[in-house]
């Protein structure tokens, strides 16, 4: 029985930007206005809520310049009140910049982005914690393997609104991806009763096969490998799993289009799983 280590993403961060770079310099006008399942976003908001990543990390984690402060927020709902608001009103901003100008952009601050990470250490706490993981303190390896997941959904979001899903969906891209949000299943799962030896098998199908357990001690935890036969396996499509931590599919459609076998109560509860602020 062998628990999840630590996730390295620092390598990955730049080549994944070039990915964008490379995908964002070859639409057309029209596709730019594509809509994307990222709700009420075409390609073009999902393109500067990606810049706004980059500048809104540089600013605040790199010259400790924090702009708008949440103000009156006490909860984790409030948290995710106050930063669609900060989305939203970036992306009405950001509408007067050409894609050539947003292009432009990312690349430049891709680069200082990248840069500003190879100075964290990777074990020391980071000012931010990954909150949907049900963490109130995180260190800069599962901060950094969180904003992996956050550049990696949005470029996949452009992706399929323009037919071009396939790249990231291989194991390079889409297994660092999955190892991150799968951290957030003993979070998602704490109010599920179970009972001592209790043992979940998520197997995501795809380029290969990927699995991750979850077993019940007098909470759940999440571990890499088991040689026991679980209660409960659930098989998801790669092409479904991303969608599902990201709120992109509704739950019904996604448990029909994968498979619970054994415990369904056990299964289901990862279908309404989310591995992002929202």
């Amino acid at each position: 029985m062998r628990k999840p280590e630590r996730i390295d993403v620092f390598t990955l961060m730049p080549e994944l930007d070039e990915l964008l770079f490379n995908l964002l310099e070859g639409l057309s006008v029209d596709d730019w206005e594509v809509q994307t399942i990222a709700s009420r976003w075409n390609v073009k908001d999902v393109a500067v809520h990606l810049l706004d990543g980059n500048l809104r990390t540089l600013s605040m984690l790199r010259d400790g310049y924090y702009g708008e402060k949440p103000i009156n927020v006490n909860s984790y709902d409030e948290l995710i009140g106050f930063l669609n608001r900060l989305n939203a009103h970036w992306v009405i901003a950001i509408m007067r910049l050409s894609p050539q100008v947003i292009i432009n952009l990312l690349k430049s601050s891709g680069k200082e982005y990248c840069d500003f990470l190879t100075t964290l250490n990777p074990e020391d706490k980071s000012k931010f914690s990954v909150a949907w993981a049900g963490e109130n303190e995180s260190k800069n390896w599962f901060h950094i393997a969180r904003e992996y997941t956050e550049k990696w959904h949005h470029q996949q979001q452009i992706r399929l609104a323009i037919g071009e899903e396939k790249e990231l969906l291989k194991d390079k891209w889409y297994l660092p991806y999955l190892e991150t949000s799968v951290r957030a299943l003993p979070h998602h799962y704490r109010d599920l009763e179970g009972k001592i030896g209790d043992l979940i098998k998520f197997t995501f199908v795809g380029e290969t096969l990927k699995s991750w357990f979850l077993t019940y001690t007098d909470k759940w935890e999440l571990i890499t490998s088991n040689i026991q036969s679980p209660q409960c396996e659930v098989r998801i499509k790669d092409e479904i799993a991303w969608k599902i931590f990201t709120k992109g599919i509704k739950k019904n459609e996604a448990i029909r289009k994968s498979e619970i076998i054994g415990n369904q109560v056990l299964g289901e509860k990862i279908f309404d799983m989310v591995a992002v602020m929202a």
